[in-house]
C-alpha cells in the first residue's frame, strides 16, 4: 500500500459484520465528523457519512466471513478524509470500475454512488492476512466545504 502522510486526526474501529454493525459504523462516522468540526448537515459529514454506509454495507454483505469483524478506518491528513473498510473474504474481488446495474435491480449502485462522491477510490490487497481494504478520499478545501456533487437544476439542499 502506498505511503500516507501522518495523520491530523484518525478513526478506527472494528465492527460485527452484520447489518447493525454497518448502521453502527455509518453512525460513529457521521458522529466523528461532527466532533472534529464538520456539523451533521454539511456536506463533508453527508458525504462521507454516505460512503461510509456503501462501503460497510458492501463488507458485510460481500465480504462477511462468519464469525469475522470488519475494520474501519478514518484519517485527515493534510485537507484530505480517507475512510478505509477491510474486511477478511479475498475471493470477492471488487471491480476497479464499477458497472451499472439492471435498471430493474434494487441493488448494485453502491459503488457507482462510492465513485461519484469520493475524489478517488480504490481496492487494496488486505497486508499479512486475506482479505481486502476498499478505500476512498474526499478533499476538503480551505474553509472546510467538500466538493459537492449535484444534479442538474438542484440549487440548494432541501431540510431533513
Amino acid at each position: 500500500m502506498p505511503q500516507h502522510p501522518a495523520p491530523e486526526r484518525e478513526f478506527t474501529m472494528r465492527f460485527t459484520s452484520t447489518p447493525r454493525g454497518a448502521r453502527l459504523a455509518r453512525r460513529l462516522v457521521s458522529h466523528r465528523l461532527n466532533d472534529w468540526g464538520h456539523p451533521y448537515t454539511t456536506p463533508v459529514n453527508e458525504t462521507l457519512t454516505l460512503i461510509t454506509a456503501e462501503l460497510s454495507a458492501n463488507a458485510v454483505r460481500h465480504g462477511h466471513v462468519p464469525g469475522r469483524d470488519f475494520h474501519l478506518q478514518l484519517t485527515l491528513a493534510e485537507g484530505m478524509f480517507r475512510i478505509e473498510v477491510t474486511d477478511t473474504r479475498a475471493e470477492n474481488q471488487v471491480p476497479s470500475t464499477p458497472q451499472a446495474p439492471d435498471s430493474a435491480s434494487e441493488s448494485g449502485r453502491g459503488l457507482l454512488l462510492v465513485a461519484a462522491l469520493a475524489d478517488d477510490w480504490g481496492v487494496a490487497p488486505r497486508p499479512a492476512a486475506p482479505g481486502k481494504t476498499v478505500w476512498a478520499q474526499l478533499r476538503v478545501p480551505t474553509g472546510g466545504q467538500a466538493r459537492l456533487h449535484r444534479h442538474p437544476g438542484q440549487d440548494k439542499r432541501r431540510p431533513r
